[in-house]
């Protein structure tokens, strides 16, 4: 049985560098990007799970976030344009064994994919989608996006931008999302620790991942100094009370064009069933992987008349 499927559980302890390629391409995103920020917070997580790389897949989505797998040694898909999270929810119903982690910028998530994040919050598929937020499209040089401030100036929008920019997590948690969270890129320990709690949850974990640009947004600079809501005086909230939870959220993103940087966990749900539960507990979908069966020879293949009551 392939590999993919033995190593999946196992105890074991595993080093960081387990998730560098054996040939390390040359990384193109700019020096003092946020995205390595993301990369090392990815590698560390998983490192601390102790999962092994042949158990993970990683999809991302266009632009320079998408280069995420080509830097992280596991099973990949580099999908187009705001595709990653169909991408993931598939393999996830079909291996539920398998990790999944989808990735995005803000562009592609919030909004070329914009229609796939809600409903897969909606649905609170069992995966970690993390969005690397920069309030610019970096890839195609510096376009606003939807996390733009208003007023923000670029190729696109040369006399400042006038739409007010979404509201990331305020609109995860409204979706259905169960595991809602904010962290940056200049705060590697807490994104490390956000990341772990995200893949460990189960059902829907969105982390909103600011990552500076310092080639196209200037504007943003380093996300710094910032505040973590867990350990501030300031905020005493119940990650689990969704009104708490949408009002920190709604000072959050509204304090981030103001200068204030707060990151945190800001709501989680653990006692929603995941989809793939929910599916499981309706008989619509088997206990054991179906990928599983591709792998054992004996295994009898039904077709779908056979296991699907016709209409009457």
């Amino acid at each position: 049985m392939s590999k993919a499927f033995s190593a999946i559980d196992e105890d074991r302890e595993v080093d960081r560098d387990a998730f560098t390629p054996g040939v390390e391409p040359q990384p193109t995103w700019c020096p003092g990007c946020g995205d390595f920020g993301v990369l090392k917070a990815l590698k560390g997580a998983m490192a601390e799970l102790g999962k092994d790389p042949e158990e993970i897949l990683l999809a991302t989505g266009i632009g320079c976030s998408g280069k995420l797998n080509s830097y992280f040694d596991s099973y990949g898909f580099h999908t187009i344009h705001g595709r990653s999270l169909p991408v993931a929810r598939a393999a996830k119903l079909a291996n539920h064994d398998l990790e999944v982690v989808a990735a995005g910028g803000d562009g592609d998530g919030y909004g070329i994919g914009g229609n796939h994040f809600m409903h897969t919050a909606r649905e609170n598929h069992d995966i970690t989608y993390i969005v690397f937020n920069n309030e610019v499209f970096g890839l195609t040089k510096g376009q606003t996006s939807p996390t733009s401030p208003k007023g923000h100036k670029s190729k696109t929008q040369p006399h400042g931008s006038a739409k007010s920019p979404i509201r990331p997590l305020s609109l995860s948690m409204t979706s259905g999302a169960s595991y809602v969270a904010r962290t940056a890129a200049v705060n590697p320990n807490q994104a490390k620790d956000i990341l772990v709690e995200a893949i460990q949850h189960d059902g829907f974990a969105h982390v909103d991942f600011l990552t500076q640009c310092p080639t196209w947004n200037k504007d943003a600079k380093q996300y710094v100094p910032y505040v973590d809501v867990q350990e501030s005086d300031e905020y005493d909230f119940d990650v689990t009370d969704r009104r708490e939870a949408q009002e920190l959220m709604t000072e959050t993103e509204e304090a981030l064009y103001d200068g204030t940087v707060l990151t945190g966990r800001y709501y989680q749900d653990e006692q929603r069933p995941s989809y793939q539960a929910e599916k499981q507990s309706r008989g619509d979908m088997p206990e054991e992987p179906v990928a599983k069966r591709y792998f054992d020879d004996d295994y009898e293949w039904e077709r779908s008349f056979d296991v699907i009551d016709r209409h009457k």
